[in-house]
C-alpha cells in the first residue's frame, strides 16, 4: 500500500479554498494550544518556581537576622574576616550573633580560650594583653543586653580594650573575663560603619 502526500485544499476559481475539515481543525488547534503552553506555560512555571525558592531564600535571611539572643556555632570565616574576629583555633563554647542595618553592622561574639589562645587572639587584632586594663568593661550596656551578657563590676576579674581602627575596617569592643587565667573567656563587639 502507498501513502500518498496530502496535499493542501485545491483553490477554486475565485482564489479562496474550501473550508478546512473538522479534523484538520481540530489538529490544528490542538496543536496551536501545545505551542501557547510550551511557549508561556513553562517559562510561567520557572517564574513560579524562582520566585518560591528566593522567597523560602530570603525568609531563611530574616530568620537569622531576626533571631535574639547567641547561636551556638562559629561565625563563617567571611563573618570573621569582615568584622576581623580572629578567634583561636583550640576555642571553646563559641557562640555568635550579628545584626545590621543600613547605618551599622555589628557582629558579638564570645568564646572561651586557653591563655597562649587569649595572646594569639590580641596580637591577631594588632594589639597585645597589656593593653587590656583591669576593671574597664568596653561594651556598653545597650550592646550587652541586645545579647544577655551581664558585666557585674567587681563580680568578676574584668579587663577591657578598644581597637579603634579607620573606616572601612571595623571597631573592636573586647572585654575578657580574667578569673580563670588558664581559660579565660572572651567577648567581642565588633563594629562596622560602611
Amino acid at each position: 500500500m502507498s501513502v500518498v502526500p496530502r496535499q493542501s485544499a485545491p483553490v477554486d476559481e475565485s482564489g479562496f479554498r474550501p473550508p478546512e475539515g473538522r479534523r484538520h481543525m481540530i489538529i490544528r488547534r490542538w496543536l496551536t494550544a501545545v505551542v501557547i503552553v510550551l511557549l508561556i506555560g513553562i517559562p510561567a512555571g520557572y517564574l513560579v518556581v524562582s520566585a518560591e525558592q528566593s522567597r523560602d531564600s530570603g525568609r531563611d535571611k530574616a530568620a537569622e537576622s531576626s533571631a535574639t539572643g547567641l547561636r551556638e556555632s562559629w561565625p563563617s570565616q567571611m563573618k570573621r574576616r569582615i568584622f576581623e574576629v580572629p578567634i583561636p583555633p583550640e576555642s571553646e563554647r563559641v557562640a555568635y550573633f550579628e545584626t545590621s542595618n543600613w547605618k551599622t553592622s555589628r557582629l558579638y561574639v564570645q568564646f572561651t580560650t586557653t591563655s597562649a589562645g587569649l595572646d594569639l587572639f590580641l596580637e591577631s587584632m594588632g594589639t597585645s594583653r597589656t593593653a587590656l586594663q583591669p576593671g574597664l568593661v568596653t561594651i556598653g550596656t545597650k550592646e550587652a543586653t541586645t545579647v544577655g551578657w551581664t558585666f557585674t563590676p567587681g563580680e568578676r576579674a574584668w579587663t577591657g580594650l578598644t581597637n579603634p581602627q579607620d573606616k572601612p575596617r571595623p571597631t573592636q569592643q573586647v572585654v575578657v573575663d580574667l578569673t580563670n587565667t588558664e581559660r579565660p573567656r572572651v567577648y567581642v563587639v565588633s563594629t562596622t560603619t560602611p
